[in-house]
């Protein structure tokens, strides 16, 4: 391993990103090329991966965003951008093709290969570049990132270091297994997969005699009616659990929508913690909820498997939980169940299972180590962040943290929301730059939320680059 040279005398970035997904993706779209600055913003993006994916096991053939296309990098900040998804249409002859089609909702894979078009031609991405720690230097005034070059095997290649004015986390969620199911993960001869590896495993899966899909939301719906359309008549033998009283659509009504608006974010922030936290679980239904169109498939094509007499061998049941499991004979998995309404226990035997069990914010902890002793919290020990996505650190610390999709807990169900990733995005650089580089609408839904409009405000602490400063 060697290291890669890093003198003092190198010039600092005014932005380092700690990810590449759409969030920092966005980012660094918007920040390419920023209209009026006397100079263009030095930016970096790092990501350890080797390349963008976006839910590689998810994609699965013919399976929609549920955000229009208009929901891309970029263009609900800057409609006239270069890495606009019409226009990577555009540079695929395909504008005619997708007219006439008249989706609104395009298929996930065609978004994943927009982003990789982007990649193929943004500057200033680093795959296979791990980000391993991030201090401040308060002699220089900058945060100093240390990274590792990882070869085409991932192995450690080598070691650098990187300083920056400013830096902008986007690293993203990592799949949840709750405690009861985890064991799961350990019977080694038994196929037991997360959702975001389904389609790594899917002729596995298919080949188990019995299936078992755990997970009510979107993830859930598209794997069970994958599943379906591939088991013979008469003879799918799958089952399909869900904690949720329902298989529930997701709320998709015009006003419902409003919950994923700058207004109502900035509603969001401005409420007392307890508030927020009380909030944000009796709000599921508005992102984990499934697309009214993939529930109407399933029902679709157990309709179908009924028009010769008999029922489809599929049992979906919601209101259940799963309390503990277990292998049997090193073969099958034994689940455990728990009815909540009817109060109630029973055993299911199966020979796989898809754990359609969501997502969780990767916790910032590991990565901010070097920067604990300056970090404000909450009283649940959680990073405070203001409203401009900035972590709220000590005022010696005169450099900006800017995070993306770890903020639900101060900014609600938007967070993970792609439809909201250009104004996060602009927002931000505004911030950074300390000018109007992406003029925002002040208002952006019907619904006030409260009493009291919110309204941006400019926080004083941690302020901003103001002008965007070159050299030391």
């Amino acid at each position: 391993m060697t290291d890669l040279p890093t003198p003092e005398t190198d010039q600092p970035h005014d932005l380092i990103g700690i990810g590449i997904g759409p969030f920092n993706l966005s980012l660094a779209a918007l920040a390419h090329g920023i209209p009026g600055n006397p100079h263009p913003l030095a930016a970096a993006f790092y990501e350890q991966r080797p390349a963008f994916h976006w839910h590689p096991g998810l994609l699965i053939d013919g399976a929609s965003l549920q955000v229009p296309f208009l929901a891309d990098l970029v263009t609900l900040a800057d409609p006239a951008s270069p890495w606009t998804f019409l226009n990577y249409l555009r540079s695929r002859d395909r504008l005619f093709p997708f007219y006439f089609a008249e989706r609104f909702h395009i298929q996930r894979a065609e978004y994943d290969a927009y982003c990789r078009w982007v990649t193929d031609q943004l500057p200033g991405l680093h795959f296979s570049h791990q980000v391993d720690a991030i201090r401040w230097n308060n002699e220089r005034s900058l945060f100093e990132v240390d990274f590792t070059q990882l070869d085409t095997d991932g192995e450690a290649e080598a070691l650098g270091r990187a300083h920056t004015r400013h830096i902008a986390l986007g690293i993203g969620t990592e799949p949840h297994i709750p405690d009861p199911l985890k064991p799961l993960t350990e019977a080694e001869s038994v196929p037991v997969i997360h959702s975001a590896d389904y389609l790594h495993h899917r002729k596995t899966l298919l080949d188990a005699e019995h299936l078992t899909v755990i997970g009510s939301g979107q993830s859930g719906a598209e794997i069970f009616l994958d599943l379906l359309r591939s088991r013979p008549a008469g003879r799918e033998k799958l089952h399909w659990l869900a904690r949720t009283q329902a298989f529930a659509p997701m709320e998709y009504s015009k006003l419902g929508l409003e919950h994923f608006t700058p207004d109502y974010s900035r509603y969001f922030h401005a409420l007392p913690e307890s508030v927020r936290d009380e909030l944000v679980p009796h709000q599921w239904q508005l992102h984990k909820g499934i697309d009214t169109d993939t529930i109407a498939a399933i029902h679709d094509e157990l309709y179908r498997r009924t028009l010769h007499g008999g029922w489809p061998d599929a049992t979906l049941t919601p209101g259940v939980s799963v309390r503990t499991a277990g292998r049997v004979a090193n073969t099958r998995i034994e689940l455990h169940l728990e009815h909540t309404q009817q109060n109630t226990h029973s055993r299911l035997t199966t020979d796989a299972v898809v754990l359609a069990t969501g997502y969780r914010e990767r916790p910032l902890d590991r990565i901010l180590t070097g920067l604990d002793p300056y970090m404000r919290r909450d009283t649940s020990a959680r990073p405070r962040i203001d409203d401009r996505f900035r972590l709220v650190l000590d005022p010696t610390v005169t450099g900006n943290v800017y995070v993306q999709n770890a903020e639900r807990h101060t900014h609600g169900v938007g967070a993970p929301d792609l439809g909201l990733a250009a104004w996060r995005s602009a927002t931000i650089l505004n911030n950074l730059t300390g000018t109007n580089a992406y003029p925002l609408p002040e208002r952006t839904a019907f619904t006030t939320f409260g009493l009291t409009p919110q309204t941006p405000t400019i926080p004083t602490q941690n302020p901003a680059l103001i002008p965007l400063a070159h050299g030391n």
